[in-house]
Parts: C-alpha cells; sequence; structure tokens
C-alpha cells in the first residue's frame, strides 16, 4: 500500500470522511462540489447566494443541493440570511486562534502521554514516513496536507482519549480551510517533513517536555504562515473579482 493511499485512509478515519469504497450520493457530490468553490475561494467569504442560483451553477436539483448546503451550515462554512438565502461563513481569525490554542493543548497532551506510554503501536508508521531522506519525502502539497492531518491525528488518537479525539476531529474539521494553504509553499512543505521529525525522535526517545515544547512552536509557525497566507489570497481573489 503506497504511502498516499495509506494517508487516505488514515484522514478518513480521523475526519470522518465518507469512505472511498461508498458510492457518493448526489448530496455527497454538491457538498464536495461546493466546499471546494469556497476553500478556492470562487465563493468568497461573507457573499450571499440563492438555492436557485447555487443549484444551477452547479447543475443539480434541489433535494440534493439543500441536504449539501445544512452540512456545511453544520460544519460552519455557510450561514442562513433570513429572506435571502445563503452566506458564506465570513473568516474570523479571533475564532481560529481560538481553535489552534485548543488545538495546541490537546496535541499536547498527547505527545506528553504517548511519549511515556509501554505500548506505542503508532509510532513505526509515522515514523516510516517522516523519518526518511529528503529524496524520499512527497513533493505533492495536498498529499503532504492529507498526511500532516495524519500525523496530527494520529498522536490525538494514540493517546487513548476518545474525547480529545472527537474535539480534535472537530477542530480539524473547522480548521481546514486555511490549514490545507500551509502547503502551498514548497518551503512549508520542507519545513512540515523536518519539524515532525523532530517532534517524533522526541516522543521516541521519550523526551516528553522538548516534544510539547517543539509540537507547540510548529504548530505556531504554521498557525502564523496560514494567515499571512489566507489574507495573501483573499487580496488577490477581490482584486481579480
Amino acid at each position: 500500500m503506497s504511502p498516499i493511499h495509506d494517508a487516505s485512509q488514515h484522514v478518513q478515519r480521523a475526519v470522518g470522511a465518507t469512505p472511498l469504497l461508498e458510492t457518493p450520493t448526489l448530496a455527497d457530490l454538491a457538498y464536495a462540489q461546493l466546499k471546494r468553490l469556497i476553500f478556492d475561494f470562487v465563493l468568497m467569504p461573507g457573499e450571499r447566494c440563492s438555492e436557485s442560483e447555487l443549484a444551477q451553477r452547479l447543475a443539480i436539483s434541489r433535494t440534493p443541493l439543500r441536504q449539501a448546503l445544512q452540512r456545511l451550515e453544520r460544519e460552519g462554512f455557510l450561514q442562513v440570511v433570513p429572506r435571502v438565502g445563503w452566506q458564506v461563513a465570513p473568516l474570523d481569525f479571533d475564532v481560529f486562534d481560538e481553535l489552534y490554542d485548543l488545538r495546541v493543548l490537546i496535541e499536547c497532551h498527547a505527545a506528553q502521554q504517548l511519549a511515556i506510554a509501554d505500548e506505542r503501536p503508532a509510532l513505526p508508521g509515522l515514523a516510516a514516513f517522516w523519518l526518511v531522506p529528503p529524496g524520499e519525502r512527497l513533493t505533492d502539497g495536498a498529499a503532504v496536507g492529507q498526511a500532516d492531518e495524519v500525523f496530527h491525528s494520529e498522536l490525538v488518537l494514540s493517546s487513548g482519549n476518545r474525547e480529545m479525539a472527537r474535539v480534535h476531529r472537530e477542530i480539524t474539521e473547522r480548521i481546514r480551510i486555511i490549514r490545507r494553504l500551509d502547503f502551498t509553499k514548497g518551503a512549508r512543505v520542507h519545513a512540515t517533513y523536518e519539524e515532525h521529525a523532530q517532534i517524533l525522535r522526541a516522543i521516541l526517545q521519550r523526551r516528553d517536555d522538548e516534544a510539547q515544547r517543539l509540537l507547540r512552536a510548529h504548530v505556531e509557525q504554521s498557525k502564523l504562515e496560514v494567515r499571512h497566507i489566507t489574507l495573501d489570497m483573499l487580496y488577490r481573489a477581490r482584486r481579480s473579482a
């Protein structure tokens, strides 16, 4: 099984995605199309649109479209506007900062627990993926972004705290709209490999304090980078509109 396929399977489990073997419904397809339009800033934060406009744009009937819209609303990407229709949720960086703070707390606790645990079955697989020479690393940003989610999700899952894992999945879903942008830059892909390797080595060597310090710095730097990239993309999208 290839690392990319393995990463995809882990991500599906970690974020609750529909398994690839299931045939997607029309609602699933509409959901994926709408989410891509939102993530690519084709539908801009704060933009309003009616169901009829979206149905025409996606060439889909109202029922599956409405199911997709409601799913995106539950995930926080869309908002209902009375007598108008729908609005793409504005990007609130204060909320993102709070989500990243909570993410750091959960992941640092997980790293600390994993560093001192007697059994650590997830570590060999993570090490096999991240502790590789530069020539063996993935270069595709989207694939590395998926693998990054696997890395952080597996740390939390391995801690054994199911409630923390549940909350972490929700955070992962809510910040994905900006977090994925961290992997649009080659330098950030390289930095992710280097920083994950440092974190893993600290955990493997049972240096829990260092693992937490490295993990905190890694997430904080990523947060700063994605804010900068997001604001730049929004600026460019508005100028070209």
